[in-house]
């Protein structure tokens, strides 16, 4: 999978507000996260609500830095701004994190900073010394560590182990992945667990191991806390999961 070229292509889908272009990146059973509107939707509710926000909205996306590829991962960061504004002046920055099945994504996840979330954040972290800068730099390191090192399959990882990694103290990363993600520490760890679990039940015609080894290759310490994660994060079991994927290769 060349990943500069899925990414070049989403990018051009967005850009010409083509709703079906956006979605044809997520695989049939894939599911798009939209992490400020606590939204997931499938490929064809993705259609739905794309028609709605081209229709009201018109951004322009561009990206921010390198594409970061791992072992069925791609994330990138991106900066959105209105059409007739310039980059700089009137922009959005957000992140998504993409886990691909072949030559599509069975998940996206998008984070991004609304106009009204910033200055709560703000507020809320100013006695900290965490300013907006040190906040997008940390999220930055956090997310090329993830994906190029793959240390959420650590089942032993910890807030200070990662913050060691990130070279922040365990205060600021707490808070870089609250505000920056909004997620708590075992929410944002479980979010790419998931990912991966997902690839690999979906490999192999279904048949990539047991449920439970599943579990422990990508770094939960039990099934039952596997199995929990995963329906948060997906509304099905491991189980129910693989069989709808095997079901959809035959």
């Amino acid at each position: 999978m060349d990943a500069s070229k899925f990414v070049d292509s989403y990018f051009d889908a967005w850009n010409h507000r083509d709703p079906v272009a956006v979605a044809e990146h997520l695989a049939a059973n894939g599911l798009y996260f939209d992490i400020p509107e606590n939204a997931q939707r499938t490929h064809d509710e993705l259609i739905v609500s794309l028609k709605g926000f081209f229709s009201t909205y018109t951004h322009r996306y561009e990206l921010i830095g390198d594409i970061l590829q791992g072992q069925n991962t791609v994330a990138f960061q991106y900066r959105m701004y209105h059409t007739g504004s310039t980059a700089s002046t009137d922009s959005v920055c957000g992140a998504e994190f993409i886990t691909l099945n072949g030559d599509a994504a069975i998940n996206i996840t998008d984070y991004y900073e609304t106009t009204d979330s910033i200055e709560p954040r703000n507020h809320k972290y100013a006695k900290s010394g965490l300013d907006e800068q040190q906040l997008f730099e940390y999220k930055n390191r956090l997310a090329s560590i993830m994906q190029s090192e793959q240390l959420f399959l650590q089942p032993d990882l910890t807030l200070p182990k990662l913050a060691k990694s990130v070279g922040c103290s365990v205060n600021h990363l707490s808070q870089v992945i609250n505000a920056g993600f909004g997620m708590s520490f075992f929410d944002y760890l479980n979010h790419f667990r998931v990912g991966h679990a997902k690839a690999l039940l979906s490999g192999s015609n279904g048949q990539n191991g047991a449920v439970l080894d599943v579990a422990f290759t990508v770094g939960f310490n039990s099934n039952s806390a596997f199995y929990a994660a995963f329906k948060k994060c997906v509304g099905q079991t491991p189980a129910q999961y693989r069989q709808a994927q095997l079901r959809k290769s035959h």
